[in-house]
């Protein structure tokens, strides 16, 4: 008589992968604050023994998350042997490809004064190409693809419990107001985008020019014509129906976009006000970012 097996309580298994630099850890770390049992750098080799503890009997994980890159080598031959071996097993899985722009991950590896993984002895640009090539069919494999380019780390954290943890009635609608310059291109996780380009610009006053929207001369500046006050009296009432019709679809965390010229005058005034109307709501976990409040004015 053959023994019966016990049933399997791995119930999710995710699988972070894709280039160094795009937001692996990060990943991993909202899983982590979840409750899943993680692993960073596990070669895809490894994956398949790590399941089978998992499966065991007296195992009690229920939720894992692993991040596997080309760190570990040989790559995607291995881990597509792994991705077709839970297939055939029926193990409930998901691969989570996390890819930025080539310019934005030269930018992190500068700011971090890493050597890229692929390229220890040559410069970042080599390492990134070289990964490209070997991640081009694990990029066809995955469930989901992540682009992390131009959002912040708290922004990418927001984004993978939305999308990648389970959903739960939510108590508090995570809120950010986000102040940037189109002059230096439109923000990527904007769920709502608003330009204030038509309020009066105080760029072109020699002496506000160097100031930023979170001073109270600017506010006067851009508020002194009415059309700032007529303004609000349309937006305010805009966001009140629509923040609740958010929350209603269970979504987790909105951002909501306000552009000027340089995103450093007239959308970082509204932002800072937006910031205040709504910080003290119980419902709403209001966060402020200025993208490009730190940039020059010219």
């Amino acid at each position: 008589m053959t023994e019966q097996q016990p049933s399997p309580r791995l119930e999710d298994l995710v699988i972070i992968t894709g280039f160094s630099g795009a937001g692996k850890s990060t990943a991993m770390n909202v899983f982590e604050d979840a409750g899943y049992f993680c692993v960073d750098n596990l070669p895809p080799e490894m994956i398949r023994g790590l399941v089978e503890l998992f499966l065991h009997e007296g195992s009690k994980v229920e939720r894992a998350a692993v991040v596997s890159d080309v760190r570990g080598g040989s790559y995607f031959e291995s881990l597509s042997e792994v991705l077709d071996d839970l297939d055939q097993r029926g193990i409930a899985h998901q691969v989570v490809f996390l890819e930025a722009s080539e310019e934005a991950l030269i930018t992190r590896y500068k700011e971090t004064r890493r050597r890229h993984p692929l390229a220890p002895r040559g410069s970042v640009a080599t390492g990134i190409a070289r990964e490209r090539e070997l991640l081009g069919g694990v990029k066809e494999r995955a469930d989901a693809v992540v682009d992390s380019t131009g959002i912040n780390g708290a922004t990418l954290r927001k984004r993978i419990a939305d999308e990648f943890l389970p959903r739960t009635k939510a108590t508090r609608l995570a809120l950010t107001f986000e102040s940037f310059g189109f002059k230096h291109g439109p923000p990527r996780d904007a769920d709502i985008a608003f330009d204030v380009r038509f309020l009066p610009n105080p760029h072109y006053i020699g002496e506000l020019r160097p100031l930023t929207g979170q001073d109270e001369r600017i506010v006067e500046y851009v508020s002194r014509e009415g059309t700032l006050d007529a303004f609000y009296e349309h937006l305010i009432p805009l966001l009140d129906f629509l923040l609740p019709q958010y929350q209603a679809e269970g979504k987790t965390h909105l951002v909501v976009a306000i552009g000027c010229t340089g995103g450093r005058h007239r959308s970082v005034a509204i932002t800072e006000h937006l910031g205040r109307r709504y910080g003290d709501r119980d419902d709403l976990f209001v966060e402020v970012v200025h993208r490009d409040i730190g940039r020059l004015a010219r």
